[in-house]
């Protein structure tokens, strides 16, 4: 079984992605990890995240091992993240890596969830489950902040809705596998939802889908 779980930032993919892979007990893989590391790579080194030369060489040199680094989970990250998304040639490199992890799930596990933005558009198309996860950009940033806040970091409200903006702009924006909606995706609007009324949504989805997991 392969799901793809795709949406903007903070609309609730990463905790629906983490409560289905336990449910199904399938692998899963946040592929925003995967460019987040080949952006803090370029700014460790102290180059710009939006040079596409760095930004391709490092997503090359990409292992499993630079998604364990500690700040990948800062803004830093996410702003370095989107502005490496939008090369090509580092989508191309990052490509394979993506879909070796869906067809071949690490763990002897059944099956694989990814998290991104062009899952089911580009990386798996074939994917048995699409999911497109959304909520008011006003939502999000409101969820950025509280979530900013609680790990003891200063925000300010308009500082973090800009940022969620540029950022949906160039993911929506960008030219190679920009974060759309596939086709044949179940779509969500969580602006208005808690986590447990996402998650059981995508279950009552699934198994319409004939789809079934463990508890």
């Amino acid at each position: 079984m392969i799901i793809a779980i795709d949406g903007p930032a903070a609309a609730g993919k990463g905790t629906l992605a983490r409560r289905l892979a336990g449910h199904f007990d399938l692998a899963l893989l946040d592929t925003g990890l995967l460019y987040r590391a080949v952006g803090m790579k370029v700014v460790r080194g102290g180059g710009d995240a939006g040079d596409a030369v760095a930004a391709e060489r490092m997503a090359r040199d990409l292992t499993a091992g630079d998604l364990d680094a500690p700040d990948l989970r800062d803004d830093l990250a996410a702003n370095a993240a989107s502005k490496v998304a939008v090369v090509p040639a580092v989508r191309a490199a990052l490509l394979d890596f993506q879909r070796d992890f869906a067809n071949n799930p690490p763990e002897g596990r059944p099956g694989a969830i990814l998290d991104g933005r062009d899952i089911g558009t580009v990386v798996c198309p074939d994917a048995d489950v699409k999911l497109f996860v959304t909520a008011s950009v006003e939502v999000r940033a409101e969820r950025r902040l509280k979530e900013l806040r609680e790990r003891g970091l200063e925000a300010i409200h308009s500082r973090v809705l800009q940022d969620m903006k540029e950022r949906d702009a160039r993911d929506g924006g960008r030219d190679v596998a920009p974060l759309a909606v596939a086709e044949d995706s179940f779509v969500l609007d969580t602006s208005d939802l808690d986590a447990d009324a996402v998650f059981a949504a995508v279950l009552d989805f699934t198994s319409s889908r004939n789809l079934s997991g463990g508890a």
